[in-house]
């Protein structure tokens, strides 16, 4: 008999999905979120959670919006028109003008490579992690943003080297392969949040998790693209508010795909007044080992 071990390695059997969707419902009947994989599932039930937890999902989206361009405001003035060319000096004092440039806009850039993949990934990676605490009905805490600082650094920063490696270099080749890898490799930064996975055992996990998914993933982003559009003839504020409800519902799709896979244990709590519902109980991998 083999012992069935591992998070990915242990995909529910058909009555524990079964069960599993019956629990579902139950809940849905309470008024607690509905998780069904799909485009509008995950957009219907992804702009409720982003509803219930309008501030602080939108205090997160402004911290990412200035964390992420801190250098929009640095940058050079220094313009060459046609016939420069023939006009720069070539006495030694604007030779070492030119040269101090030249090593000052390098070690901006080297510091500019440094935060773009040593520092955003942990906000950004935290970000997920908090609009996925919002889809399950969980309040988002802040301190998901820096959690990544304390645990799990290392993970983040090679998975987002990983996937911006992968993503970048079937884009470069062939755009085809680039968006297929965008789609199904999409779970990785909830994976390794979540989950607490290394980066290539959650790109593994992604993969798997997303079979049969690829096509509502795409839809998914395409029909991004245009709620982005819309966000930005809102001016700011529509671009913020589309910003959340597209990272809402993409982690919607996330725990949706969990509980399909019978990784995500539902249970239905009666709701109450007193109290506010939860979105569900442990995870599969917690619970104990079978043997076939």
């Amino acid at each position: 008999m083999n012992s069935v071990r591992g998070f990915r390695n242990r995909f529910a059997s058909t009555n524990e999905i079964i069960q599993n969707s019956k629990k579902h419902k139950d809940m849905e009947a309470k008024g607690i979120y509905r998780y069904v994989p799909s485009f509008s599932g995950s957009y219907g039930t992804g702009w409720r959670a982003m509803s219930d937890n309008f501030l602080r999902l939108l205090l997160v989206v402004l911290v990412l919006a200035i964390i992420g361009s801190p250098m929009l405001g640095s940058h050079s003035k220094w313009e060459f028109h046609p016939g420069d060319f023939g006009n720069i000096p070539f006495d030694m004092h604007d030779f070492f003008k030119f040269g101090a440039f030249g090593v000052a806009a390098a070690f901006m850039g080297l510091i500019a490579l440094l935060y773009m993949f040593l520092l955003l990934p942990v906000f950004r990676y935290g970000a997920k992690m908090m609009f996925v605490q919002a889809a399950r009905q969980i309040t988002p805490e802040f301190d998901m943003l820096i959690t990544g600082f304390r645990k799990n650094y290392l993970n983040i920063v090679l998975a987002n080297l990983l996937l911006t490696a992968l993503i970048g270099i079937g884009l470069v080749f062939l755009i085809v392969p680039g968006i297929i890898l965008a789609c199904r490799l999409t779970f990785t930064p909830y994976l390794v949040m979540d989950k607490g996975l290394d980066p290539i055992r959650a790109a593994e996990e992604s993969w798997r998790m997303t079979r049969g998914h690829g096509w509502t993933i795409f839809l998914m982003g395409f029909i991004a693209f245009f709620i982005y559009i819309a966000g930005f003839i809102c001016f700011f504020v529509g671009v913020l508010v589309s910003d959340m409800w597209v990272k809402s519902s993409y982690a919607t799709l996330y725990h949706s795909v969990l509980i399909e896979k019978g990784l995500w244990q539902v249970e239905a709590v009666p709701v109450t007044d007193a109290t506010a519902p939860a979105a569900g109980a442990g995870m599969a991998d917690e619970a104990p080992s079978t043997e076939a």
